[in-house]
């Protein structure tokens, strides 16, 4: 039987797009190991992997490669949540911060940070472990005001309640922050950054991290049903409860480890998926993998150019992330009202 052309472009343009992304994503990963206080070429970055007796092996191993990993598990899970909210909320705006568990991270993160909780000893993973445990109760709180009413609606002012919910407290810890040095180190993280990482904080947010993709990628055909509306999709033999509750858990499961870990870094979830989403036909199920890839290269190119910065004191992550994403929907706005005087 002969495949029709068009089915066979789209199954080329479905595999080209993310092989082409995970190319890209290698040659920076390789790119972000070179660059330091010394830079490196490829081949001295993997002889020196091999020499961990040696300072620079030391430098690559538990400096470079940590911080990229991490940039990479951070920005792909991202991406991939704010192309599940985008799909499941059929709204091009909706990302992560949408459903207030990047609120409720930074706010566990927080009272860490304030109050000193669990950082006895220099307890490593202390604000990671408050950040989880923030995401952990945005995340009940939310499925617990949407539960009554089953809708998408529901669900959006739920995010909406809870994120202002969580800024509030947030501001109000810092209101009554002890000391200055406290506030700074709030402020700090809140800004969002890999530097300065370790394979703990890797162990920590990367099992949730995967884990919580996997069930997001789970979710992709009913992603793909919902398209045709509510209805049509129960008509499918998709269960719209048990696909909310998968994009909620598969959603919190992501982005509560990788904020408790990195910080608050925003624009990612929501400016790649509206980049990569004509690439990939506007499949919502095709534009999952396609943003992971998206987010991990777009945070990683991020995290090169803060180390690429001249300025004294290290440019944030988030800072920067914000300063490229605004321009973008500016650019779109003006778009918009070019097509639609």
């Amino acid at each position: 039987m002969t495949v029709p052309k068009e089915n066979r472009d789209s199954r080329r343009g479905s595999v080209s797009v993310p092989l082409g992304l995970s190319v890209l994503v290698v040659f920076s990963a390789v790119l972000s190991l070179s660059i330091g206080a010394v830079w490196l070429s490829p081949a001295e970055v993997l002889r020196w992997f091999f020499t961990p007796g040696e300072p620079m092996g030391v430098a690559v191993r538990e400096l470079r490669l940590p911080r990229t990993v991490l940039a990479l598990l951070v920005g792909g899970g991202l991406g991939i949540a704010g192309a599940a909210l985008q799909g499941y909320t059929r709204n091009p705006l909706a990302d992560s911060g949408l459903l207030g568990i990047n609120g409720g991270a930074a706010l566990g993160a927080v009272l860490v940070l304030y109050t000193g909780l669990l950082r006895g000893a220099a307890f490593t993973l202390a604000i990671p472990l408050g950040g989880l445990a923030g995401a952990a109760a945005a995340t009940f709180l939310i499925a617990w005001l949407a539960g009554k009413v089953r809708s998408i609606q529901t669900l959006i002012l739920a995010g909406v309640a809870v994120s202002a919910l969580t800024a509030a407290l947030t501001s109000l810890v810092l209101n009554f922050s002890p000391n200055p040095f406290a506030t700074q180190e709030i402020v700090f993280w809140l800004l969002g950054s890999v530097a300065d990482r370790s394979w703990e904080h890797i162990g920590f947010a990367g099992p949730f991290i995967a884990v919580g993709a996997a069930v997001i990628l789970a979710c992709g055909r009913g992603l793909q049903a919902l398209t045709l509306g509510e209805d049509t999709a129960a008509s499918l033999g998709i269960s719209l409860g048990r696909l909310r509750l998968g994009i909620i858990a598969g959603c919190a499961l992501v982005v509560g480890p990788a904020t408790a870990a990195a910080g608050a870094i925003g624009f990612v979830g929501l400016v790649v998926p509206h980049i990569l989403r004509p690439l990939v036909r506007y499949d919502p199920a095709k534009l999952l993998v396609a943003s992971a890839l998206g987010g991990a290269l777009l945070l990683l190119w991020a995290d090169i150019l803060v180390r690429l910065i001249p300025v004294e004191q290290e440019l944030k992550l988030g800072v920067l992330t914000a300063l490229l994403g605004a321009p973008f929907f500016l650019w779109l706005i003006f778009r918009l009202r070019r097509l639609y005087p």
